[in-house]
C-alpha cells in the first residue's frame, strides 16, 4: 500500500463520481476481509488506511467480558487480561490491539478488487437512486432493453434503468427492443440486488400526466385535472376543470378535431378516452361522468355515500356498459357508489323503503299508518330529524297543527332516550352482565319512569330500596323488589 492507492481512489471517485471515503471504505473491508481468512474467520480485524500516504494499519478487536462469560480468545479477552493493557477498560467495552500488517497474496488481491468494484457499483446505484427518488411521481422516458419476467427493462441513460412489471404493462401491447417508451415513475424500491426503480404505463396517474403533457392549457393553469380513472388499454376517464371563462376544458383536450386525445390514445395502444366536465356538485358530476347513457333521475344518500340511477329500460346495457365497465369507471372517477337500475326497478325499491319506513315510525312512535304516510311523503327519514328539527318544518306539511307536532317531537325524543340508555349500558363492558331491557317484565314506559328518577343502570337500580322505588314511581312492589334483588345479585357474587 503507498501513494498509488490514493491516486487510485481519486481517479476512480472523480471519474465514477462517488465520495472517496465509500472507495476507502470499500478498500478497508476487502482487506480485512482477507486478513480474516489468514487468522481465523472468528477473528474481528479492522483495517485503517491513511487517505494521505496510501498506508494502512491492521487492528485486532476484542470483546471485554467478565471472566465468567469468557466462551474463546478468538474474538474475546477477559477483563483481568484487559486492564493490563488498557486501565480503562471494562466488560462490555471494545479493545483494539494493533498487530503487524498480514501480506496479501495475489488471490486476497483480487477478491479485494472484486469488493472494491461491487462498492462502486452500489455507490453509482444509490446516487442513481436519489435522483429519481426526487422524480417519483413523474414521466419518465427511455428504450426498452430486454424482457425479465414478463416486464420490461427500460434504459433511461446515465447508468440508471427502470422495470415495468408485468402488471404495469397496458394489455396486448406490444414493445420491442429499442423501442421508445414512457412510463410514469411510481416508487424507487430498495432490493438486495440495490434500489430499483418502478415504472407503469396502467395508473391513472400516468393517463394525467399525458394530459398535461400534450395540453398546454393545463402547464398555464387554466385547466386542471381533476381526476381519471382507467381499464387500461381499453376505455378512460378523465375529469377537467376550467379556471378561464374563455377556455373550454373539454375541448382544449380533446384538441382540433381530437388530435390531442387521439394522441394520447395511440401511446396508450388506442385506449378509448372520456373527457368529462367537471362539477364541484356529485348529481351533475355523475351525469357528466355516465354519459352517453342518459340519466332519468337520481336518488342520493350521502350518509353510505351511494346513488340509485334510473334509466330507460332500453339504456341499462348502455348505462352499465361492456363487463359493467362504464358504472365502474364512473363511480371510481367520481368517488361515489352507483346502483344502476330501470325506472321499474327504482319505483320497486323507493316503494320498499318507504314501507319499511313508514312502519319504522308506527313502531318507534305508536302512531297509526296514515300519520306515518304524511311524516314519509313530508320528506322525514328518521327519528332523530322529528326530536331535533325545528317545529316550523313540520307546520309545511298538510295535516299538522301544534298539538299533533309537539306530540310527535316527544315521542321521538322518548324513542331516542330510551335507545340512549339501552346502548350505555351494552356499553359498560364486563362489569354489568345485565341490562334494564334484560329485567323480568321490564318495558319501555317503566325504562323510562325509572330514568326520570336518575336510575338508566342495573347499579343506579341496586342503590334503591324496593319500598322506596315502588313508591317513588307507582310501580308494584312484587316487581321492584325483584328487579332491585337482581341488580344487587354481584354484590353478593362479590
Amino acid at each position: 500500500m503507498n501513494k498509488e492507492i490514493v491516486m487510485a481512489v481519486e481517479a476512480v471517485s472523480g471519474a465514477k463520481g462517488v465520495d472517496a471515503g465509500v472507495i476507502y471504505e470499500a478498500i478497508e473491508a476487502a482487506l480485512a476481509a482477507a486478513v480474516r481468512r489468514k487468522l481465523g474467520e472468528d477473528t474481528d480485524i479492522r483495517i485503517k488506511i491513511n487517505r494521505t500516504s496510501g498506508d494502512y494499519t491492521t487492528y485486532r478487536r476484542y470483546l471485554v467480558v467478565n471472566e465468567d462469560d469468557f466462551t474463546g480468545p478468538d474474538r474475546q479477552m477477559k477483563l483481568d487480561d484487559a486492564l493490563k493493557l488498557d486501565s480503562s477498560m471494562s466488560a462490555e467495552a471494545t479493545l483494539e490491539q494493533e498487530i503487524p500488517n498480514i501480506p496479501l497474496g495475489r488471490v486476497s488481491a483480487q477478491t479485494a478488487r472484486q469488493v472494491i468494484l461491487q462498492k462502486v457499483r452500489e455507490a453509482e446505484r444509490e446516487q442513481v437512486a436519489e435522483h429519481y427518488r426526487e422524480r417519483i411521481g413523474e414521466l419518465i422516458t427511455g428504450v426498452v432493453k430486454r424482457y425479465e419476467k414478463g416486464g420490461v427493462v427500460v434504459e433511461l441513460g446515465a447508468n440508471a434503468e427502470a422495470v415495468i412489471p408485468k402488471e404495469n404493462l397496458v394489455p396486448n401491447e406490444i414493445l420491442r427492443k429499442d423501442d421508445r417508451v414512457r412510463a410514469y415513475l411510481e416508487d424507487v424500491r430498495d432490493d438486495p440486488k440495490g434500489p430499483q426503480l418502478i415504472a407503469t404505463r396502467t395508473s391513472p396517474e400516468f393517463l394525467i400526466e399525458l394530459f398535461k403533457l400534450e395540453v398546454p392549457e393545463v402547464g398555464q393553469g387554466a385547466i386542471e385535472i381533476k381526476g381519471a380513472a382507467r381499464d387500461p388499454g381499453i376505455r378512460a376517464k378523465i375529469a377537467v376543470k376550467s379556471y378561464d371563462a374563455r377556455v373550454d376544458p373539454v375541448g382544449a383536450c380533446v384538441g382540433m378535431r381530437g388530435s390531442r386525445v387521439q394522441t394520447i390514445s395511440r401511446e396508450l395502444n388506442e385506449e378509448k378516452i372520456d373527457v368529462i366536465l367537471w362539477d364541484d356538485e356529485p348529481i351533475p358530476f355523475v351525469i357528466n361522468a355516465m354519459a352517453p347513457a342518459e340519466i332519468v333521475h337520481i336518488v342520493l344518500d350521502e350518509e353510505s355515500h351511494s346513488m340509485d340511477i334510473a334509466v330507460t329500460e332500453s339504456k341499462l346495457a348502455q348505462a352499465i356498459g361492456r363487463g359493467g365497465q362504464n358504472v365502474r369507471l364512473a363511480s371510481e372517477l367520481i368517488g361515489w357508489t352507483l346502483n344502476i337500475m330501470t325506472e321499474a326497478q327504482a319505483a320497486e325499491k323507493n316503494s320498499a323503503e318507504t314501507e319499511k319506513l313508514t312502519q319504522h315510525f308506527i313502531a318507534e312512535l305508536d302512531i297509526d299508518e296514515d300519520l306515518a304516510d304524511i311524516l314519509v311523503e313530508g320528506g322525514f327519514s328518521s327519528i332523530e330529524e322529528m326530536a331535533y328539527l325545528p317545529a316550523q318544518e313540520f307546520l309545511s306539511i298538510d295535516g299538522m297543527d301544534e298539538e299533533v307536532i309537539s306530540a310527535l317531537r316527544e315521542r321521538a325524543r322518548d324513542s331516542l332516550l330510551t335507545k340512549a340508555i339501552a346502548e350505555e349500558e351494552r356499553d359498560s363492558g364486563d362489569e354489568v352482565t345485565l341490562t334494564l331491557n334484560d329485567l323480568e317484565d321490564m318495558n319501555d314506559q317503566v325504562i323510562k319512569a325509572l330514568a326520570q328518577s336518575g336510575i338508566t343502570t342495573l347499579d343506579d337500580l341496586a342503590e334503591w330500596s324496593a319500598d322506596e322505588l315502588a313508591e317513588t314511581c307507582g310501580l308494584e312492589y312484587s316487581l321492584v323488589e325483584k328487579w332491585v334483588m337482581t341488580a344487587r345479585q354481584p354484590w353478593f357474587n362479590q
